[in-house]
């Protein structure tokens, strides 16, 4: 049975806390199991989920600030380790080829895995997987830095009571989806006629960056969205300077992207209550808010309810 849900490792920014590791978040999505911005710690706390690195496809970098890209070393090994059968996707900024490489070689170890190094090499690059398409999307930060969004396109759904009028059951109902026409009792029925829009299903990541375009291009309808709020509105000034969102800015994205379920991550250590980030993002958003905590898991919401073509 497949399954999209997101995996919560790590919640901290820049430096780990006693209740919080640093950043690292894995998506189910079908067949995908996707790594984003492995801190430090990230290997040990997929052992407290129902995640192995076995399980996973592909990995994605935002960008090389340690609290990003400090858990690659342990996780590229893992996948070595445990003789992941597959090949093992690697996005990245391309400006950061020299990182990487010395995070995948940081230490001696027998390499077996298979890594396909994909990196990221403009603004709207895309990459094709079997459940849609991956985006990266140029971010603001002092480094280069993309952000991603995942895509499933838009389907069709069926109509039994439309199928039924035209006498179309059995078999002759796949032969309509695939060629998109069938011809019944002396008229042709197109698919558009029994059939409604099913709209693909949107998750978007944003990490470290100020408002830009990125950030709105990656929100635009997330079913749902991960996204950096490691400020307080009180702290507006720093967020602006250092290239971080504050809840107030994140929710105010997401009410306008029209997101359905909104979770905040990457906290900053001076704050002890993170209640304060969920008050401040209700005075924007009024959707499905998620306070992102270490090892928590978030569905993605069901689909959107199909629509007439």
């Amino acid at each position: 049975m497949s399954m999209r849900e997101l995996v919560v490792l790590g919640t901290a920014s820049q430096a780990p806390t006693r209740q919080r590791n640093h950043n690292g978040y894995v998506l189910r999505w079908d067949d995908e199991v996707i790594l984003f911005d492995p801190g430090e710690g990230s290997q040990r706390q997929l052992l407290h989920t129902g995640v192995t690195a076995t399980d996973l496809t592909r990995i994605c970098v935002t960008h090389f600030h340690g609290d990003h890209c400090l858990g690659l070393p342990g996780t590229i090994q893992r996948l070595s380790l445990d003789r992941v059968p597959r090949p093992v996707a690697v996005h990245f900024p391309a400006g950061g080829v020299e990182y990487f490489d010395r995070l995948r070689h940081a230490s001696s170890f027998h390499e077996t895995a298979e890594l396909v190094v994909e990196p990221v090499t403009a603004d709207g690059q895309r990459f094709a997987l079997r459940a849609g398409t991956l985006e990266a999307r140029r971010l603001r930060h002092p480094i280069e830095t993309y952000g991603y969004r995942l895509v499933e396109p838009d389907g069709c759904r069926m109509l039994p009571e439309k199928l039924a009028a035209y006498g179309i059951a059995g078999p002759a109902v796949g032969e309509l989806l695939r060629v998109g026409h069938l011809d019944v009792g002396g008229r042709r029925v197109t698919r558009d006629e029994v059939s409604v829009t099913r709209p693909g299903q949107r998750f978007a990541f944003v990490m470290d960056t100020g408002l830009c375009d990125g950030v709105y291009a990656l929100a635009e309808h997330a079913d749902l969205l991960v996204i950096e709020s490691t400020f307080l509105e009180s702290e507006a000034a720093l967020a602006a300077e250092v290239g971080h969102l504050t809840a107030g800015q994140a929710a105010r994205v997401a009410a306008e992207s029209g997101v359905r379920t909104l979770v905040l991550t990457h906290f900053s250590q001076r704050y002890a209550d993170a209640r304060r980030f969920a008050d401040e993002a209700r005075e924007h958003f009024a959707g499905e808010l998620v306070i992102a905590e270490d090892l928590m898991t978030v569905p993605v919401p069901p689909r959107r309810v199909a629509s007439p073509r």
